[in-house]
């Protein structure tokens, strides 16, 4: 019987990912184009179940099952979408789980951006890491041999933070391609003024101080309050 128990931060399981990683690199091959962790083990400082959750991603997923024989050999239970379409599941440790590892293919876009928006989004949210760990310690206390009453728990919780994460992601890139816009605007702005006046240096770093701020200034704000 497995028993739901959230133990506080690990730095151990950052390694644990780094050396999983290099093995499942090593059976997808070329079929891999990245690998993640995430989940709570990837957020330095959050409490969280000693389980570390793997995101590989692949080219072609119809290229995954062949490889469940070399996964097996890991110690993992091939458990096929398990009601997620389009992922690869596995399990390593029975009833004491050490890794999950969740396989999707490079168009399943939607999957794999939500995973990674919640887990940065808690590695930059501190407040709102301590939220989430208080919340799966009351479900772990509560349900400690019963994973369905602890996952439907911080179920509405969890849907909430999914919106938020993606939300506050969109924002991080659209900051992001402001700035770089300006940054460009200033690089052609200082070689055509260090072209024309020469001191192209001069001109440059001007011109780049100038880009950035102008990207800065034009970064996405929250609306104000009524609107």
């Amino acid at each position: 019987m497995r028993t739901i128990e959230v133990v506080d931060y690990r730095p151990e399981w950052e390694k644990m990912f780094k050396k999983e990683e290099k093995r499942i690199r090593n059976i997808l091959g070329k079929n891999c184009i990245a690998v993640y962790h995430i989940g709570s083990t990837a957020v330095k400082g959050l409490p969280a179940k000693a389980i570390i959750d793997i995101m590989p991603v692949a080219k072609d997923i119809s290229l995954v099952d062949a490889l469940d024989p070399e996964f097996q050999t890991l110690g993992y239970d091939c458990r096929g979408e398990f009601g997620i379409p389009g992922r690869r599941f596995y399990t390593k440790g029975g009833d004491n789980r050490t890794h999950h590892i969740h396989i999707f293919e490079k168009s399943s876009e939607a999957a794999i951006k939500r995973h990674l928006a919640v887990r940065d989004y808690l590695r930059s949210h501190p407040d709102t890491a301590r939220e989430y760990a208080e919340l799966k310690k009351k479900l772990a206390a509560r349900y400690p041999h019963d994973n369905d009453g602890y996952c439907d728990g911080k179920d509405a919780y969890m849907k909430e933070l999914e919106q938020k994460a993606l939300k506050w992601q969109e924002e991080q890139l659209a900051d992001g391609t402001s700035v770089s816009l300006g940054i460009c605007l200033g690089l052609c702005l200082g070689t055509a003024l260090g072209s024309a006046f020469g001191n192209l240096g001069v001109w440059l770093s001007l011109s780049l101080a100038l880009g950035t701020c102008f990207g800065l200034g034009f970064k996405r704000r929250p609306p104000k309050s009524g609107q």
